[in-house]
């Protein structure tokens, strides 16, 4: 069925409906949502927190479940955008947090807690001889790219259509206009032809080469592995570096995407969890390259930042990669995620409806078209009438997701939660049996 299918009266009604139940639902978000906008553009500090016809206000959150601010209980699928990958308030977090400012905040000097935390990282991943923290996973991405300017003389950075990096680093419709000024390539995720084609002309031009394994914003749409070998083999063979953006994957297996995919950047990005649902970023990669912000050597690299080495962060992303999300449960959450989501496409095609459920492990996307879905401009011409349904359908039964069709597992979800969420990915696409008839009748 194609993504381009024609809306009909029938899907303009069941949203209409659908909306209107979730404004009678809501008061109370909706009054805080204009209480907000009183101080803050369109009541937001957040882009893609914000969904009409206003978002809900969360009041509390505990293990994989969030209350509103009008008492409704939701199952978290969304995970804070990944990064939630612990759930609400581990108990093991927790206590290294309070452990942290009892022994006091804001230490205005080196500690223990970033070298250990450092330490967990390198032995963890083996893409990362040496590392630098950071405050976000845009930080950690402006500063890989940043450092392979320099140290290739180059100026040019090749990125791609649908890529996601970070706030003033967003590809995923084209160019933002809010992007940080650098001198961008523009490659095609998943064609090595169509991006070598646009590249080699610019060769010698070219500092890096910047890639998530997985497209994240873009629509969790997986990286081929020829695709990303090749690449790699070209930044080899042309003196480009490589930079891969784990800041998503990285919770992916126990070492992340790289090993699983056959590569070992020059520089890899992470975020997200590494913290312990604290704030963070992390760049680094060969010793070489890292070598260049050690202030004692000759050409040094200032990076400096306030609360890069913040003792709530180091503390908390240090219980959170060696207490909570070990190998082992990454690995878990990993074959988690791949069978919830190959169960969700079965129940999409048992009823015949043009929904497609792409991702890695326990991150995945719900699409309204039918699969396979592998290039971003797939995403771009997709239902949002049918999306839009879907989430609203999703939150009268107390399931929580991203408005785009992000849903990201934490380690609190049960068996018993995945089988709620199918059941009801199930039931609202029984409901709407109609339409898939009809949708299918307008294709042919």
């Amino acid at each position: 069925m194609s993504a381009q299918t024609p809306t009909s009266e029938y899907l303009r009604n069941a949203l209409a409906e659908a909306e209107a139940d979730y404004v009678r639902a809501n008061p109370e978000s909706e009054a805080q949502f204009r209480k907000a906008e009183h101080s803050l553009p369109a009541g937001n500090t957040r882009s893609s927190l914000f969904y009409g016809p206003f978002p809900l206000t969360m009041a509390r959150g505990e293990e994989a479940s969030l209350w509103d601010l009008d008492g409704h209980k939701y199952l978290n699928f969304l995970s804070e955008f990944t990064s939630g990958i612990f759930g609400h308030s581990h108990p093991h977090i927790v206590a290294e947090m309070r452990a942290a400012i009892g022994d006091g905040l804001n230490l205005s000097s080196h500690t223990t807690g970033e070298a250990n935390l450092a330490a967990a990282i390198c032995d963890r991943f083996e893409c990362f001889d040496k590392v630098r923290l950071t405050n976000s996973g845009t930080e950690a991405n402006i500063m890989a790219m940043v450092t392979a300017r320099v140290v290739t003389g180059r100026d040019k950075i090749v990125v791609f259509k649908g890529g996601y990096h970070g706030g003033p680093l967003t590809f995923v419709g084209g160019a933002s206009v809010g992007n940080v000024p650098f001198d961008f390539l523009y490659g095609r995720y998943n064609d090595l032809e169509a991006t070598l084609t646009t590249i080699n002309p610019h060769a010698e031009d070219i500092a890096a080469i910047v890639i998530e394994p997985v497209l994240g914003a873009g629509g969790c749409i997986p990286g081929d592995r020829a695709f990303l070998t090749g690449l790699q083999q070209w930044c080899h063979t042309k003196g480009a570096l490589l930079i891969v953006d784990e800041v998503q994957t990285a919770r992916h297996h126990a070492g992340g995407l790289q090993p699983v995919l056959g590569l070992k950047a020059d520089l890899t990005t992470m975020g997200k969890f590494i913290g312990g649902c604290m704030p963070i970023g992390v760049f680094g990669g060969r010793a070489d390259i890292m070598m260049r912000f050690d202030p004692r050597h000759p050409n040094t690299l200032a990076h400096a930042g306030t609360f890069n080495n913040n003792v709530m962060t180091m503390r908390a992303g240090l219980a959170g990669l060696t207490q909570v999300y070990t190998p082992d449960e990454a690995e878990r959450l990993t074959a988690l995620g791949d069978d919830f989501r190959n169960r969700l496409n079965t129940i999409a095609e048992v009823c015949g409806a043009p929904v497609h459920v792409t991702g890695v492990g326990s991150i995945m996307n719900i699409h309204t078209q039918s699969g396979p879905i592998t290039f971003a401009e797939q995403v771009a011409q997709e239902n949002k009438e049918l999306k839009d349904l879907l989430f609203f359908e999703f939150l009268a039964h107390g399931i929580y997701y991203a408005k785009r069709g992000l849903v990201a597992l934490n380690v609190c979800h049960t068996q018993v939660d995945l089988d709620r969420f199918a059941d009801t990915f199930k039931r609202i696409l029984t409901k709407h049996a109609p339409l898939w008839r009809e949708l299918e009748g307008q294709a042919a």
